[in-house]
């Protein structure tokens, strides 16, 4: 199975550095978004199975974002990329639906083996 993944963060140097993290692996990127909104946006239109989400945007937060695309599709996979390192807010994220959850600034292999698991789970949850 072929995963899609989108990336929301408003920074675009996180968007980008995602991206290119991903680039030559069996994810293929299906959107960006900067805000929540857009976000929600874009996944009730292209569904994709994994996501990876800020928190702290404009327009939409992250956690509230969470509640609305778990809502659509609890199928999808939300790996929390945040700054935002207390214990508070990721048990809130996991609560909403976020299934992992990393602190930035991440290396490579922290995105990579966070999404890794994301998708051996999803295998086993089918």
């Amino acid at each position: 199975m072929a995963y899609t993944l989108m990336i929301v963060d408003d920074s675009n140097i996180i968007r980008n550095r995602i991206e290119r993290i991903f680039q030559s692996s069996n994810i293929e990127i299906v959107a960006h978004a900067n805000n929540g909104v857009e976000a929600l946006n874009k996944f009730k239109e292209l569904k994709p199975n994994l996501v990876t989400m800020d928190l702290t945007m404009p327009q939409m937060d992250g956690l509230e974002c969470i509640k609305q695309i778990v809502a659509e599709s609890s199928d999808v996979s939300i790996l929390v990329v945040s700054a935002l390192a207390d214990k508070e807010t990721a048990l809130h994220a996991l609560q909403y639906g976020a299934r992992g959850f990393i602190c930035k600034p991440f290396t490579e292999e922290e995105l990579h083996n966070a999404l890794n698991r994301l998708i051996t789970l999803n295998k086993m949850n089918k």
